[in-house]
């Protein structure tokens, strides 16, 4: 790797979607701090797994709930690699299937906290130190939101949906405010996705059992978020911004 490799930070870069991220943006040329709550042996393999390809990573804990513990993973990024090129909002959580008058406080507080605010935390990071107005030279935003914020998800994660319409309209407000400081900020919107999350939120069998309800009658991959989340960083894309692009199999 030279000195000018763009440098990327992935939250929840550990598992799934976001490790999927790591590794892809790895073989494209990227430096990746690769971003975990909990998981330091997952994300250490995605950090290994990189290296042995020849790339270069780290992982950096830090739980996106706190902002003490974001603004530290911001400074680790500085201190490690000196830049930062581009943000992935990948990190977020879901909860167990409820009805709407079926969840506590402390549900919608955990729900909105990780999936809302800590996006708009790393964003707003992200922003002061890529935005041509505070001397950066650019660079881009992807917000991981999900094509429940158009669903609803009703009788499942009604409180998800809406925390994820949220990023969708932060990530619309955002691209205008920064685009003319040479910043593109764009959301991908995952379909159902065979990862791990639908394990934490007590339904491993969710993808598989909810197939039928996708016109391509799969669910995707990580591998295919992933790689519509690298071609809204790459220059490819270089005309995009405000951007919601539906990864979901038609649904």
């Amino acid at each position: 790797m030279t000195q000018q490799a763009k440098t990327l930070l992935v939250t929840g870069g550990g598992r799934g979607i976001g490790a999927a991220v790591c590794r892809l943006a790895a073989s494209s040329g990227y430096r990746v701090a690769v971003n975990y709550v909990a998981d330091s042996a997952a994300a250490n393999e995605v950090v290994r797994a990189i290296e042995a390809a020849g790339g270069e990573a780290f992982a950096v804990r830090a739980d996106i709930a706190s902002e003490n513990h974001i603004l530290a993973m911001f400074e680790a990024v500085d201190k490690r690699f000196g830049r930062l090129d581009a943000l992935v909002n990948n990190a977020g959580v879901v909860d167990r299937k409820a009805r709407v008058d079926q969840m506590d406080l402390a549900r919608l507080e955990r729900m909105m906290r990780i999936n809302v605010i800590g996006t708009m935390l790393c964003a707003r990071e992200a922003v002061k130190r890529m935005s041509t107005r505070h001397g950066g030279r650019g660079g881009a935003i992807v917000n991981i939101s999900s094509i429940a914020a158009v669903l609803g998800s009703a009788g499942e994660y009604v409180d998800y949906a809406a925390a994820k319409a949220a990023v969708d309209t932060f990530t619309i407000g955002l691209a205008r405010e920064v685009a003319e400081e040479g910043i593109r900020v764009n959301a991908v919107r995952p379909g159902i996705t065979d990862t791990e999350i639908h394990a934490s939120g007590g339904q491993p069998d969710r993808a598989a059992r909810l197939s039928t309800l996708i016109p391509m009658k799969r669910p995707g991959t990580a591998e295919e978020i992933a790689r519509a989340a690298l071609w809204l960083l790459s220059n490819d894309a270089s005309y995009t911004t405000g951007a919601l692009l539906n990864v979901s199999g038609g649904r």
